[in-house]
């Protein structure tokens, strides 16, 4: 049995779901979304609250039970609220700015770096931190994941690129011995 699962997912005002055979279409005032039900479940639209079901009893329905619920749950509050995730860059001459669609960045290499944004997927720059929005969870965490791997954070100085809050272990570097007369 799937704790997330069981539950029943509201439906906020000014958002609207369709479920159409296996497919299930989320609109809200930030954008649309659609996902495929796999076949060991069902999802029935109740007034306003989603209820996933189980239907068949093959030993993965319990994880997809519970993976569908979130993905859903994720969904509708993405139309209805979007999702963020913030970057920060650290380090002499480490630098990002958009051209268009893109991303550039200079990050200590012979060369700068272009990062392609991904449609569906807003990307702001102020000072040091990257911004992006969007209403899709997983392609949200994906890009800023994405933009993370360009420069991870290094543990001696801690430059690179870092996730706004995150705590990097710093290490100590190597001492000079001292002299002995």
């Amino acid at each position: 049995m799937s704790k997330i699962g069981k539950k029943l997912i509201e439906i906020p005002d000014g958002t609207t779901a369709v479920i159409d055979g296996d497919l299930i279409k989320v609109k809200g005032p930030k954008g649309e979304l659609e996902y495929k039900i796999p076949r060991e479940l069902k999802v029935t639209l109740m007034e306003n609250k989603i209820a996933v079901l189980p239907i068949s009893k093959s030993k993965k329905t319990p994880a997809l039970w519970g993976t569908i619920g979130a993905i859903i749950a994720n969904m509708v509050s993405g139309v209805t609220n979007g999702f963020e995730k913030k970057l920060e860059i650290e380090g002499i001459g480490f630098k990002a700015q958009t051209q268009g669609n893109d991303l550039v960045f200079n990050l200590g290499f012979s060369h700068q770096v272009v990062f392609k944004v991904p449609d569906g997927i807003k990307v702001e720059v102020i000072k040091n931190t990257i911004t992006v929005n969007g209403i899709s969870k997983e392609l949200v965490g994906q890009t800023a994941a994405n933009i993370r791997a360009l420069k991870k954070p290094e543990p001696y100085k801690g430059k690179g690129i870092r996730y706004a809050g995150e705590v990097i272990k710093r290490k100590v570097g190597k001492k000079v011995a001292g002299t002995t007369s």
